[in-house]
């Protein structure tokens, strides 16, 4: 699941050269599924300045986001099963040393770290992946129906389907 670190490096708060890189990255996995809209994003925000890189982020996927990054957040809400099922994600994170970055376990940046690092994905993970990104993709269409993170949430479906990792 190497493709998975260049997503986890696409949906991070951008930096100086984070987008010039995934852009050179995408160009040798433009054939790969997902590989296309993961271009089309790499060069819809390649084409952002910085500042306008940080700002459709922070307006995308953090503050009052048009779409919240949390897997189990688009599934229960904010109930108790989101939390029993972050205790059971954080454990496994743990134990693989994946670094949640400051993040809550369901948010997809640790998520993705953690679908590269094991080979034997959480089932109760699996199950809801798809729904979720779903959830991510119907409510961001929504709130703005041309914001490039469309692409990168598209493209990361199409890439985990590839890997067998349902989604």
């Amino acid at each position: 699941m190497d493709d998975l670190t260049l997503f986890a490096q696409a949906f991070r708060y951008p930096y100086p050269g984070q987008i010039e890189t995934l852009y050179s990255n995408t160009r040798t996995i433009v054939d790969f599924p997902g590989g296309q809209d993961l271009a089309k994003f790499a060069e819809k925000i390649n084409a952002l300045s910085l500042s306008d890189q940080e700002e459709l982020y922070t307006r995308t996927l953090d503050l009052s986001p048009l779409t919240a990054p949390y897997v189990g957040y688009h599934v229960w809400g904010e109930s108790y099963k989101r939390g029993e099922f972050m205790a059971i994600l954080n454990k496994e994170m743990k134990t693989l040393d994946i670094d949640l970055g400051g993040e809550l376990p369901d948010h997809l940046l640790p998520v993705l770290r953690y679908l590269h690092a094991t080979p034997s994905p959480l089932p109760e993970l699996i199950e809801i992946l798809d729904q979720s990104l779903n959830s991510m993709i119907k409510s961001l269409k929504k709130g703005e129906e041309d914001n490039p993170y469309l692409f990168l949430f598209e493209a990361l479906k199409q890439t985990l389907s590839a890997v067998k990792v349902e989604a």
